[in-house]
């Protein structure tokens, strides 16, 4: 199969014929049909996370089930799928109280000792988050998959296996954000506009999205923000305070920096919930007035992948697409080939797509 494999951190990625092992028990074979663009892959890719090459990165697909391994139980060849990073064991702690975004998914992978899922002339090639999508197929744990509608375009649905759920869930099911209440939302990528609608699905009043891009605030009005402002204009927190009011309920940071984080617990009212949304790159630390701090009753959270149970919530992300209630035709801003996908890093660093995908025949 054809795959984008990173050899190098900061460099292009190199378009090659990888070999895939077949599957093993509860091990599942995709024909990746879409598979989003996300800030995570370039986070590996510029050398923000310590993952060493050669790799396969990618890691927001849906696909088509095209064989399944021994005691495969979740899903036939056939179904159409989207893959989520957050694979989970089934029997940690963590999954037995409900938190399986937690997991961490380690005894998903093979064991030591075993053939690789993924090798090229004999040389095994890592594999990124438990699907590795830029690839025109994955070979994945049965617990990294969820069936879905036949009816839903598979390059939408794969926005929901990352960027969506991420931000969706953030507000649903981290903030849990009450209906009536004021929010910010800081960046305004995949996973901000998702937070922008996760905020907005669940009645927030007021949405407030902050972004230096004019365009990318267009499309967030456009998809439920009810106010905007351009941080490049201007301080933004004093800009939020003096139009709430004293400050908003929920502030949402989905960029990962430190200083953006620091922003969003500064645009809280009293008793109010920032949730770190954005992935930070490693060794990156926050200072937050500890006095000013717990004396107002602020609480500073975090949420990884929107704390899902993307069993459950990636088929009602689906529903809520197909009902009009969640819109993704509008956050794709391109749609590549798999040998053009540098250039959609190029337009990622440029700030100029909300969400790529990239398209497989």
């Amino acid at each position: 199969m054809k795959a984008a494999v990173m050899r190098a951190w900061k460099a292009p990625l190199e378009i090659e014929d990888v070999e895939v092992s077949k599957p093993g028990p509860r091990e599942v074979l995709v024909q990746t049909k879409a598979t989003g663009v996300c800030h995570s892959d370039l986070h590996v890719i510029d050398g923000g996370l310590p993952l060493a090459p050669p790799v396969i990165l990618g890691h927001e697909p849906a696909g088509i089930v095209e064989a399944v391994g021994s005691e495969v139980t979740a899903v036939r060849k056939g179904d159409p799928v989207i893959g989520c990073l957050s694979a989970f064991c089934g029997n940690c702690e963590f999954c037995a109280t409900g938190r399986p975004n937690l997991c961490g998914g380690e005894a998903t992978k093979r064991a030591e000792g075993d053939p690789p899922r993924l090798t090229k002339d004999g040389v095994e090639i890592a594999q990124f988050a438990h699907l590795s999508a830029f690839a025109e197929q994955m070979l994945v744990h049965e617990n990294a998959l969820v069936k879905v509608r036949e009816d839903v375009p598979l390059d939408r649905a794969a926005l929901i296996g990352c960027g969506v759920t991420t931000g969706v869930g953030a507000a649903l099911n981290t903030a849990k954000v009450r209906p009536g209440s004021t929010c910010v939302v800081i960046g305004c990528g995949g996973v901000g506009l998702s937070a922008i609608q996760g905020c907005r699905i669940a009645g927030a009043s007021r949405i407030i999205a902050v972004d230096t891009e004019s365009w990318k605030l267009d499309l967030a009005n456009s998809l439920g923000a009810t106010h905007a402002i351009d941080a490049s204009a201007g301080d933004a927190v004093a800009e939020v305070l003096e139009s709430t009011g004293g400050g908003v309920d929920y502030a949402f940071e989905c960029i990962g920096l430190a200083a953006t984080v620091e922003q969003a617990v500064g645009m809280l009212k009293k008793g109010g919930m920032a949730v770190m949304v954005g992935l930070m790159p490693m060794g990156a630390n926050i200072e937050i007035p500890g006095l000013f701090f717990l004396m107002s009753e602020k609480r500073l959270v975090a949420s990884l992948m929107g704390s899902n149970s993307f069993r459950v919530d990636m088929p009602r992300y689906v529903d809520l697409y197909l009902t009009g209630q969640l819109k993704l035709d509008e956050m794709i801003s391109d749609r590549f080939a798999l040998e053009d996908i540098n250039e959609a890093f190029d337009k990622m660093r440029a700030g100029k797509a909300a969400r790529s995908v990239i398209v497989f025949d």
